[in-house]
């Protein structure tokens, strides 16, 4: 058996809700890019940290900012930010650009990874004002922000706990039919989510409404009782690497493939080139 030695009193916890003060080249660098979105029109709503922040009181060290922007203003943003200096490319052209500075960067993001759930004007429309170092800015719906994360389950990276923080500290108070709207027929992973915030949390059952409860888990004991023998394999929309031994090995369907075509489709030609790196200034 391994032994466990005690943590050290003088280790950092993981979540805290000790606000952590930004490194000077990090707040010059959002301070910039927040500036340049603003200064351009061009409609955003941050998350990450700083949205985790405002909801939970949760600080969360990062060096970077994530700006949930719609696929169609992704190029723009990336020519203004390019002109002001910042080393800009495309990861994926499905949901991901970054514009670096030194060792920070920010993260747009368009959409999820695997094109289940992407942005829209709703997005926009539900952001809240919020000051982000320094700027006026607008910042991502609770709602939102927990169906953004639904899909972040990887090995690697497991966003469970910032949802069930999020439920938690609401108390109750989330537009649960907006949640069920971004999820879609993805809606077990709703429920999932929901599990795990109840085994959290028991005494909290509450947060949740009790007709979204019944209605969740009579549909899914239908599903059980009613299994439909057609229904695709979905592992690859939650992690495409811990899963790809069944599509790679054992035959079955890509799901995520479908999505992800079906969006690049909808992006058409507006689509940022994948793996272009543009700069300009220094």
């Amino acid at each position: 058996m391994a032994e466990h030695s005690p943590k050290s009193r003088d280790v950092t916890p993981v979540t805290s809700a000790s606000a952590t003060p930004l490194p000077r080249e990090a707040v010059s660098l959002y301070c910039d890019v927040l500036r340049a979105m603003n200064n351009h029109g061009i409609p955003y709503a941050v998350a990450g940290a700083f949205a985790l922040q405002k909801y939970t009181g949760i600080w969360r060290v990062t060096k970077d900012l994530d700006l949930f922007v719609k696929a169609d203003d992704v190029p723009a943003a990336l020519d203004h930010l390019c002109s002001q200096g910042f080393r800009c490319e495309t990861l994926d052209p499905v949901w991901l650009s970054k514009a670096h500075r030194g060792e920070y960067f920010v993260d747009l993001i368009s959409g999820m990874s695997n094109a289940v759930i992407m942005v829209d004007d709703s997005w926009m429309n539900r952001a809240q004002p919020a000051v982000i170092a320094g700027v006026q800015s607008q910042i991502i719906s609770a709602e939102d922000l927990i169906a953004s994360k639904l899909f972040v389950l990887r090995r690697e990276r497991f966003d469970g706990a910032d949802i069930a923080h999020v439920i938690y500290r609401a108390q109750g108070h989330l537009e649960w039919g907006r949640i069920m709207e971004l999820a879609r027929e993805n809606w077990e992973i709703v429920l999932w989510a929901l599990i795990l915030f109840r085994y959290v949390y028991p005494a909290h059952t509450d947060y949740v409404p009790a007709p979204l409860w019944q209605d969740l888990l009579s549909r899914y004991i239908h599903l059980v009782q009613h299994p439909d023998p057609k229904a695709p394999f979905r592992g690859s929309l939650v992690d495409e690497n811990i899963f790809s031994i069944d599509v790679k090995e054992w035959g079955l369907e890509d799901l995520q493939v479908a999505y992800r075509a079906r969006q690049k489709k909808s992006v058409g030609k507006s689509a940022p080139t994948l793996g272009v790196i543009r700069s300009t200034g220094t």
